[in-house]
């Protein structure tokens, strides 16, 4: 069997190979766990969004609703203004 001259070059090639796959394999991995995470708080922040909406549109709706239960339930009688006259001394 012949030895090859070349033996180590390919063996530092091979090894250097065998870590930049390991070195991007990582990357990879922590690309895909930023992109999760930045999903998530994204995700949560839209709910966040949508729930502060939904409350203050339901707050305004309730609002309404009291002011026309107070306008309708008001008598027109209690509501006569008095004809008042300077007094003269």
């Amino acid at each position: 069997m012949l030895l090859n001259p070349f033996y180590p070059l390919a063996f530092v090639k091979i090894t250097s190979l065998k870590a930049t796959i390991i070195f991007l394999s990582i990357l990879l991995l922590k690309s895909n766990l930023i992109r999760l995470k930045g999903g998530l708080i994204g995700g949560l922040f839209a709910l966040l969004l949508i729930a502060g909406i939904l409350a203050t549109s339901t707050l305004a709706l309730g609002s309404l609703a009291y002011a026309y239960r107070l306008k309708k339930k008001s008598n027109p009688e209690d509501n006569q203004t008095q004809d008042l006259d300077t007094v003269t001394v």
